[in-house]
């Protein structure tokens, strides 16, 4: 069995794979400070608790975007599975053209959505991923990767909003009954909920009207992933596909074409 593993600011999610076959998945957050023991323990416990061994996998394939624990799984595949872990980066044969500045500074979390996206929905398309950043991917028609756009997500976003503010707390990441609020908490769930479908429509339109050799913005589909994804998607009509399996999808395509 294949394991996948994306590495993110906010979670570690875990897809282990029966060839094409997602059998099981799990999610923890990410805590720099764990140590590969720790990792192995917790991945233990989720495959015991599923019916799972260890001894179950056969390969690993990794994707990171957190440095300090990119080694740390490294060193679990070799301790604990006695394996290499694939590690996604740009140089790797994905069929993927990086048209871009600095293909070198790409996040491989960014590489394997675009791959898995290409491959479910076909292209040109816009990701977006509604984690800690609110992060845009564009490919072509081709699934070659065309660039994108960064922008604080909404966590950062209301938590900036109330460390600023003296008179301003946290609130839940709720969409309020109307963009008129009639309370602060209203206000606020307002201004960061519907302040972002703003952006995220903004930036749609735009990037779609940049996509080389698009004459039919509707032939651009968007899809979402991301933890938020699903709170987002039923609010901005132009998101068609949500799939919170996106970065997994990828890491297992990923896999196929680089061992065949």
């Amino acid at each position: 069995m294949l394991l996948a593993i994306d590495i993110s600011n906010t979670n570690i999610k875990f897809g282990l794979y029966n060839s094409t076959t997602m059998q099981r998945h799990w999610v923890v957050s990410t805590v720099r400070q764990r140590t590969t023991d720790e990792y192995a323990m917790v991945l233990n416990d989720l495959a015991h608790h599923a019916g799972h061994q260890l001894t179950d996998i056969d390969d690993i394939i990794v994707s990171s975007v957190v440095p300090p624990l990119t080694p740390v799984f490294q060193e679990l595949a070799q301790r604990y599975f006695g394996k290499e872990a694939i590690t996604v980066d740009h140089t790797m044969d994905l069929g993927i053209k990086y048209l871009i500045d600095n293909p070198w500074e790409l996040g491989s979390d960014r590489i394997v959505i675009s791959l898995a996206a290409h491959h479910l929905y076909g292209g040109p398309a816009i990701i977006i991923a509604f984690s800690t950043a609110t992060t845009f991917d564009v490919i072509s028609a081709e699934g070659d990767f065309l660039g994108g756009a960064i922008a604080p997500g909404l966590v950062i976003s209301a938590e900036a909003l109330s460390s600023a503010a003296s008179r301003l707390f946290r609130v839940d990441l709720t969409p309020p009954r109307a963009a008129l609020g009639k309370n602060t908490i209203e206000n606020m769930q307002s201004g960061i909920i519907f302040g972002h479908v703003g952006l995220v429509q903004g930036l749609i339109s735009r990037l779609r009207k940049e996509i080389p050799g698009v004459t039919d913005e509707s032939e651009v589909k968007v899809i979402a992933h991301g933890g938020l994804g699903e709170l987002m998607a039923p609010i901005i009509p132009e998101i068609q596909h949500v799939n919170p399996f996106l970065p997994l999808e990828g890491l297992r395509l990923a896999y196929t074409r680089l061992r065949g």
